[in-house]
């Protein structure tokens, strides 16, 4: 059967470092394979009030240090956040605290509101993500890495102490030009569900459409592991998550739920990580009965 990950709260609520620390121990115990936490600023709109989640890079060391199987992730690091440079770093010092436990998913980001809230440039996000993520990947692969590009530059920069293996990278992106330009050298490729409508057949058309663009790379696409986001709604009277319209959402018994995990993992899914609402520890040790069901 596929991995089955969960992602840990972001903006639902305001949700403590107590209650992230229950809820990435009782993922590890139920049999989660891995935890993921959201790498966002700011949200405004939608009729909410603002809020915003923990800094995703000092809660997923925490998570890392208190965890012991689980393998650790943003869901996705906004490669605009940092520097290059310094994300490399980031990444390959997660991946040591860790015990190789890291997964650096990486894309350009999409909210205007973080963006401009915090002063980082919105324009142009794919010709700065392509330059970015040719630093990140060359210093992640243990390269010394000089690059003059139009938004960034090092010098002869060099990951140290050296990374003792290369951090795995997955791409979370649906856009032709960032599949492009990453799909050659990524290990995973990961969408949200609202990019295949959370349904099986979605999945497997946009699943079809990535190896098509691997191939044409010159890119074995058995190479690069799918992953993709299910929204799992586990009491619809609490709505942490709005569903997007053309988002058909997983619910029901613990059978039903493990019956469409499984249809997704049948089109292609190598791993599905669920975002559950509500994203509680109760919910998660819920959804440890439907991951025990599909061992």
């Amino acid at each position: 059967m596929t991995a089955i990950g969960i992602q840990l709260p972001e903006v639902e609520r305001d949700v403590r470092w107590p209650e992230l620390h229950a809820m990435a121990i009782a993922a590890e115990e139920v049999g989660f394979d891995s935890v993921w936490l959201g790498d966002h600023l700011l949200y405004r709109g939608e009729d909410r009030p603002e809020r915003g989640p923990w800094d995703a890079w000092t809660t997923m060391a925490a998570l890392a240090g208190v965890t012991e199987r689980v393998r650790v992730g943003p869901l996705v690091a906004c490669a605009a956040f940092h520097p290059p440079g310094i994300l490399a770093r980031m990444a390959a010092s997660l991946d040591e605290i860790s015990r190789h436990r890291f997964v650096l998913g990486i894309g350009a980001g999409w909210n205007r509101t973080e963006f401009e809230a915090f002063g980082i440039p919105y324009d142009h996000r794919a010709s700065r993500f392509e330059e970015a993520f040719a630093i990140v990947r060359g210093l992640l692969a243990g390269e010394r890495v000089t690059f003059e590009g139009r938004y960034h530059r090092v010098d002869d920069a060099v990951l140290l102490p050296t990374p003792s293996r290369r951090v795995p990278i997955m791409l979370g992106s649906n856009g032709d030009r960032l599949l492009r330009s990453a799909l050659g050298h990524v290990d995973a490729w990961n969408t949200w569900f609202d990019g295949y409508g959370n349904r099986p057949d979605g999945f497997a058309r946009l699943n079809a459409r990535v190896s098509e663009v691997a191939r044409g790379l010159g890119r074995d696409p058995d190479e690069i592991s799918r992953s993709a986001c299910a929204l799992v709604i586990l009491d619809p009277d609490v709505e942490e998550r709005r569903i997007p319209d053309g988002v058909d959402p997983i619910a029901g018994t613990t059978p039903a739920i493990a019956s469409r995990l499984r249809e997704l993992a049948d089109a292609g899914a190598d791993e599905v990580v669920v975002v559950a609402s509500p994203i509680t520890e109760t919910s998660i040790r819920t959804l440890g009965d439907v991951v025990a069901s599909l061992r």
